[in-house]
């Protein structure tokens, strides 16, 4: 049975998080600095990039450093550095494909070279960072994923079968060498995998991916969404609420928000994630829970949370509730939400009772551009001259640059091994319309929920969308 209970939250945990800043920790600690301009009136441009965040930014610094003389305009509706970019837990991983287990249900035949393409953009990833001179706070720490429950101990030991077969450094361990790692009495069993995983300040990456933009030539709008594109001749015009771009070539890069292509809007789901952020913790807190590794942990139920220290001696703390509203609306007031932050406050006192008594400092959520394969997806429109990457599902810190990459390939037309693989080449399975969209994720949740709750059994509901590729989980 899985140590989460069914009783409600006590008011003692939501007094642990009543007046938490509701601010993104990252973002809120990234020092000052003046806002780029706005676009106002019309300008002409080679490439338009649409989306200032981690996709946007790799595609602006590759478009520049393969044409200096290529004009490339990248336009925000908020901050650049900001939205998913800037408020996710700073998990880096070499996986294209959301981890082995979902590329080889999705990519069997292909899950090798991903595999190898993977590995190739976190190393260059590493070294764009040594290069670009971008401070993140990057450590080499590895991940570990617990078992909180009997019937998940058969899937790690397969987990750590499929990673060593791929030529991971993984080790298994029984649940008391899990404790030893990360002091927690619900752990039963873990696999720590030290290959293609680090973690990072994702606002700090953003911050750094920005300053290397602009020294690079790349002009960078903020406060500036777009609202139309449209074919114009032998290019694209995208129209904010100030002004133009007339470009030969679009990309965007718009995460969760809605897209401007009609053609896409079905294959993702925008699907709200919340998250804690601790208040330093003392000395002798630190010694009760262990972790002297600072490895990034995530619990592997369908339902899971992630977890990892910061810099600064705090427990960052999200995941579990996955959150789809009908119509799939992205706004800042759904940023907030009680009753997630209130589940979350008490998973994390059973995770660790040894710190009943903190508090958490920070709190907030935000969309994740969430498809049905769990990978970014690919694809063109308007003849090639635009060209998109998207549908990351909340891990895609390292994806983003390889996603940044493939899309500007397809606009450069660039041949590439990436661009011959059906990973690129074809579409996850479309989310069907509402309302029948919202009554299908909410029945899947619930599901999902179920089946963590009786020993990992999936039903009959959960086994067709097996069948039909479809996957949905926080």
């Amino acid at each position: 049975m899985f140590p989460w209970p069914t009783t409600a939250p006590t008011p003692e945990h939501r007094a642990a998080y009543a007046g938490a800043d509701p601010r993104p920790y990252w973002l809120e600690r990234l020092p000052a600095r003046e806002p780029h301009r706005s676009l106002h009136g019309q300008l002409e441009a080679d490439l338009c990039v649409v989306g200032g965040g981690f996709t946007g930014l790799w595609a602006a610094i590759r478009a520049r450093e393969r044409d200096p003389n290529r004009r490339v305009v990248v336009l925000e509706a908020d901050r650049v550095g900001g939205g998913a970019s800037g408020r996710n837990g700073g998990f880096l991983s070499s996986s294209l494909t959301h981890g082995l287990a979902n590329g080889a249900s999705r990519f069997p035949d292909e899950l090798e070279a991903l595999e190898g393409l993977g590995r190739e953009n976190f190393d260059g990833l590493l070294a764009d960072l040594e290069r670009l001179g971008i401070d993140c706070d990057l450590r080499r720490t590895g991940e570990l994923a617990v078992a909180l429950a009997p019937h998940e101990l058969p899937w790690l030991a397969d987990e750590h079968k499929r990673l060593r077969r791929f030529g991971h450094d993984a080790e298994l361990l029984d649940g008391e060498a899990a404790r030893a790692l990360v002091a927690s009495p619900t752990y039963l069993g873990g696999v720590l995998d030290r290959t293609g995983s680090a973690l990072l300040d994702p606002g700090r990456l953003g911050e750094g991916l920005r300053a290397a933009a602009e020294r690079l030539g790349v002009e960078l709008f903020e406060d500036s969404a777009v609202l139309r594109l449209r074919a114009r001749g032998t290019g694209m015009v995208v129209t904010t609420g100030g002004g133009a771009v007339r470009a030969g070539r679009v990309l965007l890069a718009t995460s969760a928000y809605r897209p401007l292509l009609r053609s896409i809007r079905r294959y993702v789901a925008p699907v709200y994630d919340y998250v804690l952020v601790t208040e330093p913790l003392t000395r002798s807190q630190w010694q009760a829970v262990g972790w002297a590794g600072g490895e990034g942990v995530a619990d592997i139920a369908n339902h899971f949370h992630y977890y990892r220290p910061t810099a600064d001696g705090r427990i960052l703390w999200g995941g579990y509730d996955a959150v789809y509203r009908y119509g799939g609306p992205v706004r800042a007031d759904l940023d907030q939400r009680e009753a997630t932050f209130a589940r979350l406050a008490q998973h994390f006192f059973i995770t660790f009772p040894q710190l009943e008594g903190v508090r958490f400092s920070h709190r907030w959520g935000g969309a994740i551009d969430t498809c049905s394969r769990f990978s970014v997806f690919f694809g063109t429109a308007h003849g090639g001259r635009v060209a998109y990457a998207l549908g990351y599902t909340g891990l895609g810190v390292a994806a983003t640059r390889f996603g940044a990459h493939v899309a500007l390939d397809l606009l450069d037309d660039r041949p590439s091994p990436a661009l011959e693989l059906r990973y690129v080449r074809a579409k996850p399975v479309p989310f069907p319309p509402e309302p029948l969209r919202w009554a299908v994720i909410e029945l899947t949740r619930n599901r999902l929920m179920a089946a963590d709750r009786h020993s990992g059994r999936r039903g009959l509901w959960l086994r067709a969308l097996d069948r039909l590729g479809l996957g949905f989980d926080s």
